[in-house]
Protein backbone atom coordinates (compact mmCIF):
# COMPACT_ATOMS: atom_id res chain seq x y z
CA UNK A 1 0.00 0.00 0.00
CA UNK A 2 3.20 2.38 0.44
CA UNK A 3 2.76 5.09 -1.83
CA UNK A 4 -0.89 4.31 -2.57
CA UNK A 5 -3.51 6.99 -2.51
CA UNK A 6 -7.48 6.45 -1.38
CA UNK A 7 -10.20 8.96 -1.13
CA UNK A 8 -11.03 10.69 2.22
CA UNK A 9 -12.57 13.41 3.76
CA UNK A 10 -11.66 16.02 5.91
CA UNK A 11 -11.94 19.62 7.40
CA UNK A 12 -9.18 21.93 8.22
CA UNK A 13 -10.84 24.47 11.20
CA UNK A 14 -13.83 24.20 13.77
CA UNK A 15 -16.75 24.99 12.66
CA UNK A 16 -18.16 25.34 8.72
CA UNK A 17 -20.58 22.28 8.79
CA UNK A 18 -21.19 19.88 5.99
CA UNK A 19 -19.67 22.91 3.59
CA UNK A 20 -15.92 23.16 5.05
CA UNK A 21 -16.07 18.74 4.14
CA UNK A 22 -13.25 18.66 1.75
CA UNK A 23 -12.84 15.69 -0.71
CA UNK A 24 -9.23 14.96 -0.52
CA UNK A 25 -6.49 12.56 -1.66
CA UNK A 26 -4.52 11.24 0.28
CA UNK A 27 -1.69 8.52 1.52
CA UNK A 28 -2.87 4.57 2.42
CA UNK A 29 -2.31 4.79 6.32
CA UNK A 30 0.24 1.96 7.56
CA UNK A 31 -0.81 -0.20 10.39
CA UNK A 32 1.70 -0.34 13.57
CA UNK A 33 1.98 -2.35 16.28
CA UNK A 34 -1.22 -3.71 17.61
CA UNK A 35 -3.21 -2.37 14.52
CA UNK A 36 -4.60 -3.37 11.29
CA UNK A 37 -5.15 -1.67 8.21
CA UNK A 38 -8.91 -2.17 6.92
CA UNK A 39 -10.62 -1.71 3.52
CA UNK A 40 -13.54 0.33 4.42
CA UNK A 41 -16.97 -0.86 3.43
CA UNK A 42 -19.08 0.83 5.88
CA UNK A 43 -19.14 3.80 8.00
CA UNK A 44 -21.37 4.64 10.60
CA UNK A 45 -21.95 8.63 11.52
CA UNK A 46 -22.80 10.04 14.87
CA UNK A 47 -23.61 13.19 16.69
CA UNK A 48 -20.41 13.54 18.24
CA UNK A 49 -18.56 13.36 14.95
CA UNK A 50 -20.28 16.64 13.83
CA UNK A 51 -20.06 18.23 17.20
CA UNK A 52 -16.59 17.75 17.07
CA UNK A 53 -16.09 19.61 14.29
CA UNK A 54 -18.36 22.05 15.54
CA UNK A 55 -15.89 22.48 18.47
CA UNK A 56 -17.66 20.82 21.13
CA UNK A 57 -14.21 18.97 22.58
CA UNK A 58 -11.49 22.05 21.99
CA UNK A 59 -8.42 22.11 22.02
CA UNK A 60 -8.81 18.15 22.57
CA UNK A 61 -10.02 17.34 19.64
CA UNK A 62 -9.36 17.11 16.83
CA UNK A 63 -5.56 16.96 17.89
CA UNK A 64 -4.69 18.34 14.88
CA UNK A 65 -6.39 19.86 11.53
CA UNK A 66 -6.57 18.36 8.53
CA UNK A 67 -8.71 15.77 10.10
CA UNK A 68 -10.80 13.13 8.79
CA UNK A 69 -13.77 12.50 10.99
CA UNK A 70 -15.81 9.39 11.96
CA UNK A 71 -14.60 6.20 13.80
CA UNK A 72 -17.45 3.33 13.21
CA UNK A 73 -15.96 1.49 10.65
CA UNK A 74 -16.62 -2.32 8.95
CA UNK A 75 -14.78 -3.21 6.56
CA UNK A 76 -11.48 -6.25 5.84
CA UNK A 77 -8.54 -6.60 6.86
CA UNK A 78 -6.10 -5.70 4.13
CA UNK A 79 -2.62 -5.35 6.02
CA UNK A 80 -1.44 -6.34 9.59
CA UNK A 81 1.03 -4.20 11.94
CA UNK A 82 3.21 -5.78 14.19
CA UNK A 83 2.70 -7.94 17.08
CA UNK A 84 -1.21 -8.83 15.86
CA UNK A 85 -1.45 -12.44 15.68
CA UNK A 86 -5.45 -12.11 15.84
CA UNK A 87 -6.33 -10.43 12.77
CA UNK A 88 -5.18 -12.39 9.20
CA UNK A 89 -5.11 -10.47 6.04
CA UNK A 90 -8.95 -11.22 4.41
CA UNK A 91 -11.04 -11.36 7.35
CA UNK A 92 -14.09 -8.79 8.01
CA UNK A 93 -14.32 -6.76 11.28
CA UNK A 94 -16.23 -3.90 12.66
CA UNK A 95 -13.88 -1.62 14.65
CA UNK A 96 -14.22 1.57 16.67
CA UNK A 97 -11.34 3.68 15.30
CA UNK A 98 -9.13 6.06 17.83
CA UNK A 99 -11.09 8.98 19.19
CA UNK A 100 -7.94 11.48 18.83
CA UNK A 101 -7.08 9.66 15.14
CA UNK A 102 -10.39 9.47 13.52
CA UNK A 103 -10.51 8.20 10.10
CA UNK A 104 -13.52 6.94 9.17
CA UNK A 105 -14.35 9.30 5.86
CA UNK A 106 -11.89 7.28 3.90
CA UNK A 107 -11.30 4.33 1.63
CA UNK A 108 -9.15 2.83 4.28
CA UNK A 109 -8.78 2.99 8.29
CA UNK A 110 -6.04 2.30 10.43
CA UNK A 111 -7.52 0.39 13.61
CA UNK A 112 -6.69 -0.86 16.82
CA UNK A 113 -6.08 -4.51 17.63
CA UNK A 114 -8.15 -3.87 21.01
CA UNK A 115 -11.28 -2.10 19.55
CA UNK A 116 -11.76 -4.26 16.46
CA UNK A 117 -13.52 -8.03 16.28
CA UNK A 118 -14.39 -10.30 13.76
CA UNK A 119 -17.68 -9.85 11.71
CA UNK A 120 -19.32 -13.49 10.74
CA UNK A 121 -21.19 -13.50 7.21
CA UNK A 122 -24.48 -12.85 8.85
CA UNK A 123 -23.75 -9.46 9.20
CA UNK A 124 -23.39 -6.71 6.92
CA UNK A 125 -20.96 -4.21 6.56
CA UNK A 126 -23.62 -1.57 7.30
CA UNK A 127 -25.37 -3.70 10.20
CA UNK A 128 -21.64 -3.51 11.85
CA UNK A 129 -20.68 -0.22 11.19
CA UNK A 130 -23.88 1.23 13.07
CA UNK A 131 -22.71 -0.44 16.07
CA UNK A 132 -19.41 0.62 17.84
CA UNK A 133 -20.75 4.12 19.64
CA UNK A 134 -24.49 3.66 19.35
CA UNK A 135 -25.02 0.06 20.47
CA UNK A 136 -22.16 0.03 23.09
CA UNK A 137 -23.58 3.35 24.28
CA UNK A 138 -27.13 1.60 24.76
CA UNK A 139 -25.22 -1.75 26.11
CA UNK A 140 -23.42 -0.14 28.92
CA UNK A 141 -26.98 1.86 29.46
CA UNK A 142 -28.56 -0.65 30.34
CA UNK A 143 -26.42 -3.58 31.87
CA UNK A 144 -23.78 -1.56 33.31
CA UNK A 145 -25.46 1.51 34.83
CA UNK A 146 -29.04 0.29 34.64
CA UNK A 147 -28.31 -3.28 36.42
CA UNK A 148 -30.60 -4.94 33.72
CA UNK A 149 -29.59 -9.01 32.58
CA UNK A 150 -30.09 -9.46 28.86
CA UNK A 151 -30.99 -12.63 29.23
CA UNK A 152 -34.62 -12.26 31.41
CA UNK A 153 -32.69 -13.38 34.67
CA UNK A 154 -33.37 -10.57 36.48
CA UNK A 155 -35.94 -9.06 38.48
CA UNK A 156 -38.91 -7.23 36.60
CA UNK A 157 -38.01 -3.48 35.77
CA UNK A 158 -39.37 -1.03 34.42
CA UNK A 159 -37.40 1.06 31.83
CA UNK A 160 -37.90 4.50 29.96
CA UNK A 161 -36.02 5.32 26.62
CA UNK A 162 -36.28 8.97 24.95
CA UNK A 163 -35.56 9.34 21.33
CA UNK A 164 -36.30 5.87 20.89
CA UNK A 165 -35.75 6.16 17.30
CA UNK A 166 -32.40 7.32 17.09
CA UNK A 167 -29.06 5.76 16.70
CA UNK A 168 -28.52 4.63 20.59
CA UNK A 169 -32.55 4.99 21.38
CA UNK A 170 -33.01 2.06 18.70
CA UNK A 171 -30.77 -0.19 19.86
CA UNK A 172 -31.48 0.72 23.52
CA UNK A 173 -35.05 -0.89 22.93
CA UNK A 174 -33.80 -3.93 21.29
CA UNK A 175 -31.30 -4.23 24.07
CA UNK A 176 -33.93 -3.88 26.83
CA UNK A 177 -36.20 -6.23 25.61
CA UNK A 178 -34.00 -9.05 25.48
CA UNK A 179 -34.46 -8.17 29.85
CA UNK A 180 -37.28 -8.98 31.77
CA UNK A 181 -38.29 -5.05 31.16
CA UNK A 182 -41.27 -3.19 30.57
CA UNK A 183 -40.20 -0.43 27.88
CA UNK A 184 -42.31 2.93 27.83
CA UNK A 185 -40.18 4.84 24.16
CA UNK A 186 -40.39 8.32 23.16
CA UNK A 187 -40.49 9.58 19.68
CA UNK A 188 -41.60 11.42 17.01
CA UNK A 189 -45.38 11.34 15.98
CA UNK A 190 -44.27 9.34 12.65
CA UNK A 191 -42.02 7.20 14.33
CA UNK A 192 -44.71 4.96 17.03
CA UNK A 193 -45.00 2.40 14.75
CA UNK A 194 -41.46 1.85 13.86
CA UNK A 195 -40.38 1.77 17.96
CA UNK A 196 -43.33 -0.51 18.34
CA UNK A 197 -42.01 -2.83 15.96
CA UNK A 198 -38.79 -2.83 17.97
CA UNK A 199 -40.60 -4.27 20.82
CA UNK A 200 -41.44 -1.10 22.93
CA UNK A 201 -44.38 -1.78 25.08
CA UNK A 202 -45.44 1.86 25.23
CA UNK A 203 -44.93 4.82 22.83
CA UNK A 204 -45.30 8.21 23.77
CA UNK A 205 -45.26 10.91 20.97
CA UNK A 206 -42.97 13.17 22.63
CA UNK A 207 -44.91 16.41 21.30
CA UNK A 208 -48.09 15.42 22.92
CA UNK A 209 -49.00 16.58 26.72
CA UNK A 210 -48.68 13.31 27.59
CA UNK A 211 -45.36 12.62 26.09
CA UNK A 212 -43.99 15.65 27.45
CA UNK A 213 -44.48 14.88 30.95
CA UNK A 214 -43.35 11.27 29.91
CA UNK A 215 -45.87 9.64 32.06
CA UNK A 216 -46.20 5.92 31.59
CA UNK A 217 -50.10 5.22 29.97
CA UNK A 218 -49.90 2.23 32.37
CA UNK A 219 -48.97 4.45 34.90
CA UNK A 220 -45.29 2.37 35.80
CA UNK A 221 -42.77 4.83 37.60
CA UNK A 222 -39.96 3.45 35.84
CA UNK A 223 -36.57 2.15 37.31
CA UNK A 224 -34.04 3.40 34.96
CA UNK A 225 -34.43 6.29 31.91
CA UNK A 226 -31.74 5.64 29.29
CA UNK A 227 -31.99 9.27 28.43
CA UNK A 228 -30.75 9.56 24.64
CA UNK A 229 -31.80 13.27 24.13
CA UNK A 230 -31.21 16.91 25.81
CA UNK A 231 -33.73 19.89 27.54
CA UNK A 232 -35.60 17.32 29.78
CA UNK A 233 -35.16 18.82 32.99
CA UNK A 234 -34.74 16.70 36.35
CA UNK A 235 -37.78 18.00 37.39
CA UNK A 236 -39.55 16.44 34.91
CA UNK A 237 -38.26 12.64 35.27
CA UNK A 238 -38.23 12.94 39.08
CA UNK A 239 -42.35 12.00 39.24
CA UNK A 240 -42.03 9.00 37.20
CA UNK A 241 -39.16 7.31 39.00
CA UNK A 242 -39.68 4.47 41.18
CA UNK A 243 -38.21 4.91 44.91
CA UNK A 244 -34.25 4.14 43.67
CA UNK A 245 -34.82 5.31 39.94
CA UNK A 246 -31.93 6.56 38.33
CA UNK A 247 -31.65 8.41 34.92
CA UNK A 248 -29.38 7.43 32.75
CA UNK A 249 -27.66 10.16 30.40
CA UNK A 250 -25.75 9.69 27.99
CA UNK A 251 -25.25 13.37 26.80
CA UNK A 252 -24.56 15.19 30.19
CA UNK A 253 -24.30 18.54 30.19
CA UNK A 254 -23.01 20.97 32.88
CA UNK A 255 -26.64 21.24 34.05
CA UNK A 256 -26.57 17.43 34.09
CA UNK A 257 -23.37 17.29 35.89
CA UNK A 258 -24.53 19.80 38.75
CA UNK A 259 -28.03 17.45 39.12
CA UNK A 260 -25.66 14.62 39.57
CA UNK A 261 -23.49 15.86 42.45
CA UNK A 262 -26.22 17.29 44.33
CA UNK A 263 -28.52 14.28 44.13
CA UNK A 264 -24.88 12.91 45.36
CA UNK A 265 -24.66 15.63 48.37
CA UNK A 266 -28.31 15.26 49.63
CA UNK A 267 -27.91 11.19 49.79
CA UNK A 268 -30.99 11.32 47.15
CA UNK A 269 -32.28 7.82 46.40
CA UNK A 270 -33.01 8.95 42.72
CA UNK A 271 -29.82 9.76 40.89
CA UNK A 272 -29.12 10.90 37.66
CA UNK A 273 -26.05 9.08 36.30
CA UNK A 274 -23.51 10.81 33.49
CA UNK A 275 -22.94 8.22 31.00
CA UNK A 276 -19.32 8.56 29.24
CA UNK A 277 -18.52 5.66 26.99
CA UNK A 278 -15.99 2.87 28.04
CA UNK A 279 -15.83 0.95 24.67
CA UNK A 280 -14.37 -1.99 25.08
CA UNK A 281 -13.49 -4.93 22.44
CA UNK A 282 -16.24 -7.69 24.36
CA UNK A 283 -18.98 -5.49 24.11
CA UNK A 284 -18.48 -5.03 20.67
CA UNK A 285 -18.08 -9.17 20.23
CA UNK A 286 -21.75 -9.30 22.30
CA UNK A 287 -23.46 -6.97 20.21
CA UNK A 288 -21.97 -8.51 16.73
CA UNK A 289 -23.05 -12.06 18.69
CA UNK A 290 -26.31 -10.79 19.35
CA UNK A 291 -26.76 -9.33 16.07
CA UNK A 292 -24.97 -12.78 13.84
CA UNK A 293 -28.34 -14.60 16.23
CA UNK A 294 -30.81 -12.27 14.99
CA UNK A 295 -31.43 -10.93 18.32
CA UNK A 296 -30.09 -7.50 17.31
CA UNK A 297 -30.64 -5.20 14.49
CA UNK A 298 -29.13 -1.92 12.53
CA UNK A 299 -32.08 -0.13 11.60
CA UNK A 300 -30.31 2.07 8.15
CA UNK A 301 -31.68 5.44 8.17
CA UNK A 302 -30.33 6.04 4.94
CA UNK A 303 -26.88 5.32 2.84
CA UNK A 304 -24.36 7.94 1.13
CA UNK A 305 -21.38 7.40 -1.38
CA UNK A 306 -18.47 8.60 0.21
CA UNK A 307 -18.40 10.96 -2.91
CA UNK A 308 -21.31 12.81 -1.32
CA UNK A 309 -21.00 12.56 2.45
CA UNK A 310 -21.83 15.37 2.88
CA UNK A 311 -25.04 15.58 2.83
CA UNK A 312 -24.56 12.05 4.90
CA UNK A 313 -23.05 14.76 7.40
CA UNK A 314 -26.32 17.18 7.07
CA UNK A 315 -28.81 14.84 7.61
CA UNK A 316 -26.91 13.70 11.25
CA UNK A 317 -26.80 17.25 12.06
CA UNK A 318 -30.40 17.70 11.44
CA UNK A 319 -31.04 15.27 14.59
CA UNK A 320 -34.19 13.52 13.01
CA UNK A 321 -32.57 9.99 11.54
CA UNK A 322 -34.29 6.85 12.16
CA UNK A 323 -31.59 4.72 12.90
CA UNK A 324 -28.70 5.14 11.51
CA UNK A 325 -26.51 6.89 8.77
CA UNK A 326 -24.30 5.00 6.37
CA UNK A 327 -21.80 5.83 3.85
CA UNK A 328 -20.40 3.57 1.93
CA UNK A 329 -17.14 3.51 -0.83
Amino acid sequence: MDGKLMQALQYNRYGGGPADLKHVEVPIPSPKKDEVLVKVEATGLNPVDWKVQKGALRPFLPRKFPFVPATDVAGEVVGVGPGVEAFKIGDKVVSMLSTMAGGGLAGYAVAQVKLTVKRPHEVSAAEGAGLPIAAQTALQALRDAAGIKLDESGKAANILITAASGGVGHYAVQLAKLGNTHVTATCGARNINFVQSLGADEVLDYKTTEGSTLKSPSGRKYDAVIHCTTGIPWSTFEPNLSENGKVIDITPGPSALLTFALKKLTFSKKQLVPLVLSPKDEKLEFLVNLMKEGKLKTVVDSRFPLSKAEDAWAKIMEGHATGKIIVEP
